[in-house]
């Protein structure tokens, strides 16, 4: 950290990225000896010009207590989006810090649907005022959009759109546009809406075909009646396939009678893409979706706290089975350093198994209909790699304790345990699935328990009976 004696660098003489995309200790230790001086001049020609995305990586750069005061230095300057870009616990304790009319003037910048992220980390009765504190009819929409589940479209959408009758021209329309929507226009939109008297959805005209245009023409001969829609309680993850599947940059959202009251568009898609992919990833390794990198260290683990004891209840039934062979143990001691390598193999070969069936259930790709060649496909993957890896350990293990029979059983310890690990990995995710249970969040300790228990009984198993033991 530099000194507080020493000078500060010049603003232009520092970049905040370094060539690799990463933010620079340098750039935050004189961001963070300007916040601590109260040199508001200064801070604003470093900061004042960032995007809000590297504006959010500044804040999480910060000490904690240096966040809010930065926000107080820059003022009206400060773009309340960059607090959109932030984990949440970092958005919490800003919000905690600044005063209600900070916020409240901070909100009244924003789109709809960032608004919203910031209402939602506030306690309700602060909710309230900031709301009240707002103009009536951003207070209204804010608190329609509230009313909406979380994770549905009505959450995700902003309600500033440009909307018009079909009966108008494109040169009504454009003299519109640039009149009356120069300061409520949308911050980015691609295409108008065309909406009847009750304002349901009729159909939209893209900027680029109205661009194209004569001045004269209508927009109902221009729109496209067939325009993809979706509605306020469509989950967000189902709206994101909507987008991937038929590469939109926007679409209109309507209410349960057709009635247009939003747009969503592809910026806002492509966090709920990174939301979704990050609490599946982090569900598969039993960590809560809800978890930051700036989360206490108490919070972490008492979070993880429930996952490691279903896998410690799971492995003490893989510990059972290896105890009915105790005796055989005791007779041979290799079967104690093989059992592992049957049990570590197979739970390897399932997880790979049930990552692909997670991803392939969450995006819709594994379906009823190519269920039965999927789990087939899957089942030959596990028998080619079980015979190939059981024939290698199997090798290896007869030279190692001088016992071929040895290596043969574990070859066929190996070929049962990797062509069951790929049948509980895919199976268990899909039948979860069917009884409505998230198979990111439970899929994991099931298959790990089949494969433990599977690869020691076969093992140990086939062991015995080839060598007699008893």
């Amino acid at each position: 950290m530099t000194a507080s004696n020493e000078p500060l660098l010049a603003p232009a003489a520092l970049e905040l990225r370094d060539a690799d995309g990463d933010v620079q200790r340098a750039f935050i230790d004189t961001a963070a000896d300007a916040i601590r001086r109260g040199d508001s001049t200064f801070v604003l020609d470093m900061l004042g010009d960032l995007h809000e995305s590297d504006l959010g990586a500044v804040l999480e750069a910060l000490e904690h207590d240096l966040r809010p005061r930065l926000v107080e230095l820059m003022g009206r300057d400060f773009d309340f989006a960059a607090l959109t870009e932030v984990d949440d616990s970092v958005r919490e304790d800003i919000l905690e810090e600044l005063p209600t009319e900070t916020i409240v003037e901070g909100v009244h910048e924003l789109e709809n649907d960032d608004a919203l992220t910031i209402l939602e980390d506030l306690p309700a009765d602060e909710r309230r005022e900031v709301l009240d504190a707002l103009p009536a009819i951003e207070r209204v929409a804010l608190r329609r959009s509230l009313d909406y589940q979380e994770g549905s479209a009505g959450r995700l959408m902003q309600t500033s759109m440009v909307t018009a009758p079909p009966f108008w021209t494109v040169g009504q329309l454009l003299d519109h546009i640039h009149d009356a929507l120069s300061e409520d226009a949308p911050e980015t939109f691609f295409d108008v809406f065309v909406v009847d008297p009750g304002y349901r959805f009729l159909g939209n005209v893209f900027l680029d075909k109205l661009l194209r245009a004569r001045r004269s023409e209508r927009l109902d001969e221009l729109m496209d009646t067939e325009r993809h829609r979706v509605h306020v309680d469509d989950d967000q993850e189902a709206v994101a396939r909507l987008f991937e599947r038929y590469n939109l940059v926007s679409t209109p959202v309507v209410d349960e009678g057709e009635r247009l009251v939003g747009m969503i568009t592809i910026d806002d898609i492509v966090d709920v893409i990174e939301q979704e992919a990050d609490e599946d990833i982090k569900a598969l390794g039993g960590v809560s979706a809800s978890e930051q990198l700036s989360d206490s260290v108490w919070w972490i683990a008492r979070s993880r706290f429930l996952w490691l004891m279903v896998n410690l209840v799971t492995a003490f039934a893989a510990a059972s089975v290896i105890a009915l062979f105790e005796g055989q143990i005791e007779k041979m001691v290799a079967l104690a350093v093989l059992v592992p390598i049957v049990a570590s193999q197979g739970g390897n070969a399932a997880t790979q198994t049930m990552t692909v069936a997670v991803r392939a259930l969450a995006t819709r790709d594994l379906t009823q209909s190519n269920a039965g060649r999927i789990v087939r496909r899957e089942v030959m993957v596990g028998l080619i790699n079980g015979l190939g890896f059981g024939l290698i350990t199997g090798v290896v293990a007869g030279a190692w304790f001088g016992l071929p029979g040895l290596g043969l059983m574990m070859t066929l310890a190996m070929v049962t345990n990797l062509v069951c690990g790929a049948l509980g990995g895919i199976l268990i995710p899909m039948v979860l699935e069917r009884f409505d249970a998230d198979p990111a969040v439970a899929s994991s300790p099931f298959v790990t328990t089949v494969t433990d228990v599977v690869g020691n009984l076969s093992f140990l198993g086939f062991a015995s009976l080839w060598f007699g033991l008893t």
